[in-house]
C-alpha cells in the first residue's frame, strides 16, 4: 500500500512526460535525492506547474508507491528568482545541481548537502561574492560532505603541519616542502591559499560565504579544484559545457 509523505527539498532538474506531465529530481532532507513524476504539471491550470521548475526549494507531498514517488501538492518557499534572471547565474545554478545530483542518492542522509546547495544558491542570487569564488567553495566543500575531501591541515606523507607549501591530488592533498617529489605533480600554493582551503574544509556551511580572495588566490583555488575533481570524479558535467563559454 502507498504512503503519503511530506519532504523538504530542491528540485534539482526536471524533464517532459509525455504531453502533460513532468518528472521531477528532487534532492531532500528527508529521503536523498529521489525522483517524482509531477502528474499534469504542463498544463497551465496545474497548482504545482511553478513549483516544477529547477531551483525551486520547498515542502512537497508525495505519494510513494511501490516503485515511484508521485507529487500531489508543494508549498515554495524560494524560488531563486535572482538566480533566473542573469544567465551566467543560472548556468552556475545548473552546475550546482548537476553536481549534486551525481553524488547523492535515495535513502542517504544528504542533509547537509542540500543545506550546502541552497546556501551555495543564496550566495549566487546575493551578487556580493564573485560566482567563480562560490563555485570553488562549493566543490571543495561538497566533495569532502560526500566522503572525498582534501587533507590541507598536515602533509598527506609525513603529517608535518610546517611548510605546507605545495599541492598534489595524486596523493589526496598537501605536502610539505620536504616531502615534495621532485618531477612529480605537486604544485606551489601559497600560505594564503592554504589557509582559505583550511577555512573551507573546517567551517559549516552557514559560514563559507563571508569571505572574499585575491586574484591570485582564486586562480590557486581554481587549479586545486580542478586537478582534484579530474582526479577523483570521473564525470562530464553537461552544464560545464555551456557555462565555460560565457
Amino acid at each position: 500500500m502507498g504512503q503519503e509523505i511530506k519532504v523538504t527539498g530542491l528540485v534539482l532538474n526536471a524533464g517532459n512526460i509525455g504531453e502533460f506531465d513532468k518528472r521531477v529530481t528532487l534532492l531532500t532532507k528527508e529521503r536523498g535525492r529521489i525522483t517524482a513524476f509531477a502528474r499534469g504539471a504542463k498544463k497551465a491550470t496545474s497548482p504545482y506547474a511553478a513549483a516544477c521548475q529547477p531551483l525551486t526549494f520547498g515542502e512537497f507531498s508525495l505519494y510513494e508507491g511501490r516503485s515511484s514517488f508521485n507529487l500531489m501538492w508543494a508549498d515554495v518557499g524560494h524560488y531563486f528568482e535572482g538566480i533566473k534572471e542573469e544567465l551566467l547565474l543560472v548556468s552556475y545554478g545548473s552546475y550546482f545541481c548537476e553536481f549534486a545530483s551525481y553524488l547523492t542518492r535515495e535513502n542517504n542522509d544528504e542533509k547537509e548537502i542540500l543545506k550546502l546547495l541552497y546556501l551555495s544558491l543564496r550566495a549566487l542570487e546575493k551578487k556580493t561574492i564573485d560566482p567563480k569564488l562560490i563555485r570553488r567553495v562549493y566543490e571543495i566543500k561538497l566533495m569532502a560532505l560526500y566522503g572525498q575531501g582534501m587533507e590541507v591541515f598536515c602533509c598527506t606523507q609525513c603529517g608535518s603541519i610546517e611548510e605546507l607549501s605545495y599541492f598534489d591530488s595524486g596523493a589526496g592533498g598537501i605536502l610539505c616542502s620536504n616531502c615534495r617529489k621532485s618531477g612529480g605533480r605537486a604544485v606551489h600554493i601559497s600560505g594564503s591559499a592554504v589557509y582559505t582551503l583550511q577555512f573551507i574544509l573546517s567551517s559549516p556551511p552557514e559560514k563559507l560565504y563571508t569571505f572574499r580572495v585575491s586574484k591570485e588566490v582564486l586562480k590557486e583555488l581554481e587549479s586545486v579544484s580542478e586537478s582534484f575533481l579530474k582526479q577523483y570524479v570521473s564525470h562530464h558535467f553537461k552544464s560545464l559545457d555551456f557555462l565555460e563559454l560565457l
